[in-house]
Formats: structure tokens, C-alpha cells, sequence
């Protein structure tokens, strides 16, 4: 295993007694979270869940070839890189919540089960919130799978480690780390995390940006992970680290209404404003479709994401569908 660190010159993340800080994150005022959720009326997708789960889920195909990722729901995919296979922010509790009895409801299930998946190797954690990092799917993949290599943003190793994980990795925005041909690099995201009322921004949060090949520059595929985000036009700076995304996992979900949720999560104009401003040839949505973490319905998302996306590649897939992950030339686009 090399750990290496990359030029930290635009590193903007700032480690204090309370915590982290950034100066575009998101800062909670109780005032305007009271007043949301004193209006929140969350609409069902216009014909229904039933037809909902029906034109947004098919059955996954592990079989099918190449280096590939698969949507299995929210912002948990499958991703298939030489030959390893990575998990991105695994959640499949029936909640995003602490317990299974209150909390953000799954619309919709995940693509397969935890004694479905095949031999994976590393998870990815872009921050603490329920519906990126959850114990209880945590906690049962440590058990199948106890040698897993788990990354984590900078405050999070202790929590993984008190949950029984062996191999901890923990960074700071622009850190990298290379393990058995991949190479891992932590990428800025403007976010916020908590678990309680107690703890917030006591960890960081962030992207991943993932590289196979990294010493054949012929060979070499990167995907990148966005983990959660609202826009900046700061993340321009992904693209002079990473100058050829081959395949994005852009969020477009959980966007309103935008006086509250702006500075918390893209919605899916922005998506594709960043998929623009960061030379992504293929992007894939994901961070929609199973949790009403937000006010507008579950099928709103894709239809904005088709909207605007014109001729890009920035594909809609059902969850348990796949995308190959192809090289391309950044000289050709």
C-alpha cells in the first residue's frame, strides 16, 4: 500500500476545536429548518409508488461483462475496476435513520441484498448522514466481508473502527491512497455531516475520485464518486486534479424547495452544469429514487435531469441497471 499527498495549495477545509469549517458549507439555522418542516408536503410520484417501482427497477445482472458500475439505489453502487469491487455509501436499511421504526421511508428496495453481493473489497464513505453512512449495513457487510478496506473522510476511522472494521483509510480533501493497482483520492465537497444534535461537522465530508492503471496512462479509467454537494463553482478545481472523468455518479435528488436545500444538494440543472464544468464524457444519476429526503416527488428528478441534458451522456438508469465504464480519449472531447 502507498499513501501519497497531492498539492494541498487548494485545500479549504480548516480543523477546529468545533469542528470543521469551509467557507461555503452548509451552516444550519433552526429557524429555517422549523420552518420547513412546518411546510413540507411531499407529493407521491404522480401515477403512484407501485407504477413508480415498476418503471424504476429491474433485476441486476452481475454477469454481464467489462469494468462496470451498477446502480443498487440511493447513492449505493457497485462499481466492478480491475478486477475489484467497491461499494459507494452502502445503505440497504429499510430507513435512512437511526432506527427502523422512524425516519426517511425506502420507496423503493435496493437492487440486491447484502448475502447477494459478490466478493467486495473496498467501501467508499463520502460523509456521516444516515443515508450514506448506515450502521446496520455496515455492520453486516464487516460480518460477510471482515477484511474489507473501508475510506473514509477525516473524522470518521474512529467510528468505523468501534463498528469492528479491520482496515480503516481516513482522508483529507486532495489526499490519495494507492491500493492493489487503485488508486483512491479524496475530492471536495460542499456539505455539511451529523449523526446527533452534538456532533456536527466533528467529521469531514467529500467525493471520490477512483483510478485504475495509474501507471499506464493508455489504460488508466477514472470514476468519480460526488458523493453529497450543493454547487460551487470551487469544485472547477476537480477537473485541474482530474482532467479526464471517464464516469461521474452525480446526485440530482433531494433539491427542494431550493430557498432551503441550495446550499445543501444540487439539483439536476446544476448536476449538469457540473458534469459541463468537469469534463465528465459519462455520467450516471444516482442520490434519487428511494428516500423522500426533500419536498419534491420521487419522479421529479429524472424528468428535470432529462430536461437538461440534451445530447450529453448523462444517463438515467433503472436501479439495478449498469453502465460500462469506458475509456475516452480526453482529446476527443
Amino acid at each position: 500500500m502507498t499513501k501519497l499527498k497531492q498539492d494541498l495549495t487548494t485545500k479549504k477545509t480548516r480543523q477546529t476545536a468545533k469542528g470543521f469549517r469551509y467557507n461555503g458549507s452548509f451552516k444550519i439555522k433552526i429557524g429555517e429548518f422549523i420552518r420547513w418542516r412546518l411546510t413540507r408536503r411531499v407529493l407521491p410520484p404522480k401515477a403512484g409508488y407501485y407504477a413508480f417501482n415498476q418503471s424504476w427497477f429491474e433485476p441486476i445482472d452481475l454477469n454481464l461483462p467489462d469494468d462496470r458500475v451498477w446502480w443498487i439505489g440511493h447513492s449505493t453502487t457497485l462499481i466492478r475496476l480491475s478486477g475489484k469491487m467497491i461499494l459507494t455509501d452502502p445503505i440497504f436499511f429499510k430507513r435512512a435513520s437511526p432506527s427502523q421504526w422512524i425516519g426517511p421511508k425506502r420507496r423503493t428496495p435496493p437492487a440486491l441484498s447484502i448475502k447477494q453481493l459478490p466478493q467486495i473489497d473496498f467501501i467508499v464513505i463520502s460523509h456521516n448522514h444516515y443515508d450514506h453512512l448506515n450502521y446496520h449495513s455496515i455492520h453486516q457487510l464487516l460480518t460477510r466481508f471482515p477484511n474489507i478496506v473501508v475510506m473514509v473522510p477525516l473524522g470518521l476511522k474512529k467510528n468505523l473502527l468501534k463498528w469492528g472494521a479491520k482496515h480503516v483509510i481516513e482522508l483529507d480533501w486532495w489526499d490519495c491512497v494507492t491500493i492493489d493497482g487503485l488508486r483512491f483520492s479524496a475530492t471536495p465537497a460542499i456539505h455539511w455531516s451529523n449523526r446527533s444534535l452534538f456532533d456536527v461537522n466533528k467529521s469531514l465530508w467529500c467525493g471520490w475520485v477512483i483510478q485504475s492503471n495509474i501507471d499506464d496512462q493508455n489504460q488508466s479509467k477514472t470514476v468519480y464518486f460526488m458523493g453529497d454537494t450543493c454547487y460551487s463553482s470551487e469544485l472547477k478545481e476537480i477537473a485541474k486534479h482530474f482532467p479526464s472523468i471517464d464516469l461521474a455518479l452525480i446526485p440530482i435528488g433531494a433539491y427542494a424547495p431550493r430557498w432551503y436545500m441550495q446550499s445543501q444538494h444540487i439539483d439536476p440543472q446544476q448536476a449538469v452544469q457540473l458534469y459541463d464544468e468537469l469534463n465528465c464524457h459519462c455520467a450516471i444519476a444516482i442520490h434519487w429514487g428511494a428516500f423522500e429526503l426533500a419536498d419534491e416527488s420521487l419522479d421529479d428528478p429524472p424528468q428535470l435531469l432529462h430536461a437538461h441534458k440534451a445530447e450529453r451522456c448523462f444517463n438515467l438508469i433503472k436501479i439495478g441497471g449498469s453502465q460500462a465504464i469506458n475509456r475516452i480519449d480526453s482529446r476527443v472531447k
